[in-house]
């Protein structure tokens, strides 16, 4: 036995992005210095596996020795990419979690309008599906979790003045209690 088939091996990913329908980058993480250094280089890899998957039914593609999985959404397109030894079904998950992820964070409207509006919310959520490459998570209320993202939001602040001023301490109660 030669030593590389001893060696343990973790599941990884070599990029993620998310482009809009004209094949815009919104958000884009690449793991692998090596694979696309340059910002032009990894602009030409995502227009090329956009022109190959914007009008495609599948799931799955192959470009370039990569295995990329994918999903669209109105006007989104979730990419996860991996080497072409990598197993799709935990590509599929983490394409999966994400996806689910970002449409619990978006309150089940994944636009491009609402994802710009809670890009830092997103981020979060890729940095803990994946952190250097490894796959950290693939189960989409972990994420959420670790995130500790609320769905509900705070309470407005005229509520809260209206609230006060009526004297309806119940409201103010139970606001502060789901806090």
């Amino acid at each position: 036995m030669d030593s590389t088939s001893l060696e343990p091996s973790l599941y990884t990913v070599k990029a993620v992005f998310i482009l809009d329908n004209d094949g815009n980058r919104l958000l884009s993480k690449y793991y692998d210095p090596e694979l696309y250094p340059t910002m032009k280089e990894q602009k030409n890899f995502e227009n090329n596996v956009f022109s190959k998957t914007h009008k495609a039914d599948n799931e799955i593609a192959f470009l370039e020795g990569m295995t990329i999985v994918y999903k669209s959404s109105i006007d989104l397109f979730f990419y996860v990419v991996g080497s072409a030894q990598e197993n799709e079904l935990m590509l599929m998950s983490v394409l999966n979690c994400l996806f689910d992820s970002v449409s619990h964070i978006l309150r089940k409207n994944v636009e491009r309008r609402c994802l710009l509006d809670n890009m830092e919310g997103v981020f979060l959520v890729v940095d803990e599906i994946i952190d250097g490459g490894v796959i950290l998570e693939s189960d989409s209320q972990q994420v959420l979790q670790k995130v500790n993202y609320r769905l509900m939001s705070e309470p407005a602040y005229g509520f809260v003045l209206f609230d006060y001023i009526t004297g309806n301490l119940e409201a103010q109660t139970d606001r502060s209690q789901l806090l």
